[in-house]
């Protein structure tokens, strides 16, 4: 079972404060980690963390607001006074290659490992191993996107005594079905994965909004989430300023997480007006109970259904 967790690196918005750093979610999948934003500082708050900046292998930028991608520049420089050799993959919206070209000419730096940026349009999705990204187009003041992280299909739940009533011997026969192989008993009669193992079972699905108004696509967007990162710059009273500078309310996300029928909602992008983090998640859990305001350093085990 390839564990899977949520650290928050950077839960506030705008500019860092004393508690919270601005934003960076990294999301730990085995032995890669997968960044979605990269604000200031989050070298060191990578540094404080559990993590290892050197596993990063995929760094997913929202926009480019400065407190969503002002980290890369330090961050990729650490990586290189490290030795890193393996190549650092960036992804963000159109624009991705330039402010990277940008980035890496600074002073006198020069990267000596590959870093490859991709430009990453609404509706795109990615494949890797194991898991996907989708992109969907946001609504800020500023080209955005947000992401959705889904891990494939597990196979069915294996029936054992079905198995052993067919005479298939416990070993590795098992073993090739459980793997959606097609067996060949000694008698010569083959038995398909599918004649033993039950529906297959869905993976673990994280969304991160980014910056956005809310919008209508971002619920089916988000449909059914293990966990749905938002951001939740303001309090309900600060509705219209919110609208105003491109964000959402905490009361917001909540009818979003409520709507999709999501597991968790975890708000961040945090208000520096904010110094108690309660008033946002009370505000969410009259809408959705399951809501939360997580603080830097926040470990997250996301597990998968039985």
């Amino acid at each position: 079972m390839t564990q899977l967790s949520l650290v928050f690196l950077g839960t506030g918005g705008s500019w860092p404060t004393v508690k919270r750093n601005v934003p960076s979610l990294a999301v730990k999948r085995g032995s890669e980690i997968l960044l979605f934003d990269c604000g200031e500082g989050t070298q060191r708050q990578l540094q404080k963390s559990t993590l290892s900046y050197m596993q990063i292998t995929k760094i997913f930028i929202t926009h480019f607001h400065g407190d969503h991608f002002l980290g890369l520049p330090g961050l990729i420089q650490t990586m290189q006074l490290n030795d890193r050799d393996t190549p650092l993959h960036l992804y963000g919206p159109r624009g991705m290659e330039k402010l990277t070209g940008q980035l890496l000419t600074l002073g006198y730096f020069r990267p000596s490992f590959e870093i490859v940026p991709h430009e990453v349009t609404a509706g795109e999705e990615l494949t890797f191993e194991g898991y996907v990204i989708r992109a969907l187009k946001a609504r800020h003041t500023v080209p955005a996107l947000s992401y959705c992280l889904e891990e494939r299909n597990r196979p069915g739940k294996f029936n054992k005594a079905k198995a052993l009533e067919l005479g298939i011997p416990e070993g590795p026969l098992f073993n090739k079905l459980q793997k959606g192989h097609t067996i060949t008993l000694n008698n010569g009669e083959k038995i398909s994965p599918d004649v033993i193992l039950g529906p297959a079972r869905k993976g673990r699905k994280i969304v991160v909004s980014g910056d956005t108004v809310p919008f209508e696509e971002m619920v089916e967007f988000a449909r059914h989430a293990d966990a749905l990162v938002h951001e939740a710059t303001f309090d309900s009273t600060l509705k219209d300023l919110s609208q105003e500078y491109g964000h959402t309310t905490a009361l917001q996300a909540a009818h979003i997480a409520k709507e999709a029928e999501v597991e968790r909602l975890w708000l961040i992008h945090i208000s520096p007006r904010y110094l108690d983090h309660r008033i946002l998640e009370n505000d969410a859990r009259t809408v959705f109970p399951h809501s939360y305001v997580p603080k830097d350093f926040q470990e997250i085990e996301i597990k998968l259904k039985k």
